[in-house]
């Protein structure tokens, strides 16, 4: 019967896919509203994007009190969804995106949502845009497989030795006592994510998990010891 009913969601949530996939759509996440560009990450659709959300407003609710407010890189940007949960949270942010459609989608919805002021966008890849900062919390939510990405859009899910570039570079960009926040899938090469963190001596646990019968999505603690 779970099997049945795991087969029957999957092919509503296919037919769902359909009608908002690579199309310009407004979603939401409890009181934050987001536009989504044709050629962005939906955050919404594909599930990740929310998990890193909750994750986000989690960590940061044990430093809602402290004094300067904690400093925030969100890698991979999208549609800026994670930055937005930082930011509610009084984070100052720095959000960056290969795709200058996703630094557009960005800016809009920081704007959307009030928080133009705490959020700076970028477009770069990885932490070249970054220069000498340091971040008490580093969010990503990477391209789940390797390979040369298609269009802009592909950016998403493809990208070339992702992994193993986050990995080298990341502790030169956690201040002390910082943290990185990876969102991953068993729908994808998680296990070369996590092998390539570990390489770099990084210590890595669950955060929060999330079965949805056809994929796991974990959000990752990565610290630097």
């Amino acid at each position: 019967m779970r099997k049945y009913l795991i087969r029957l969601w999957l092919t509503l949530r296919h037919q769902m896919l359909e009608r908002r996939y690579r199309r310009l759509v407004l979603e939401q996440i409890d009181d934050m509203r987001l536009v989504i560009l044709p050629n962005v990450f939906n955050p919404v659709l594909f599930r990740t994007g929310e998990m890193l959300a909750r994750a986000v407003q989690k960590a940061l609710l044990l430093h809602l009190d402290e004094k300067p407010a904690p400093v925030v890189l969100d890698l991979g940007s999208g549609s800026g969804i994670g930055g937005i949960f930082a930011a509610r949270q009084g984070a100052r942010v720095l959000a960056i995106d290969l795709n200058p459609e996703a630094v557009r989608c960005s800016k809009i919805n920081a704007l959307l949502n009030g928080f133009e002021d705490k959020i700076e966008v970028q477009c770069g890849d990885l932490f070249e845009a970054v220069g000498d900062r340091q971040f008490d919390f580093v969010l990503f939510n990477p391209p789940f497989y390797c390979g040369q990405p298609r269009d802009n859009l592909d950016m998403a899910w493809r990208g070339e030795k992702i992994f193993e570039r986050f990995a080298g570079e990341l502790k030169d960009y956690l201040t002390s006592s910082g943290y990185a926040l990876i969102v991953l899938s068993t729908d994808g090469e998680n296990e070369s994510a996590l092998d390539a963190l570990k390489t770099n001596d990084f210590v890595v646990t669950e955060f929060l998990q999330r079965d949805f019968g056809n994929e796991v999505i974990v959000v990752y603690k990565v610290e630097y010891l």
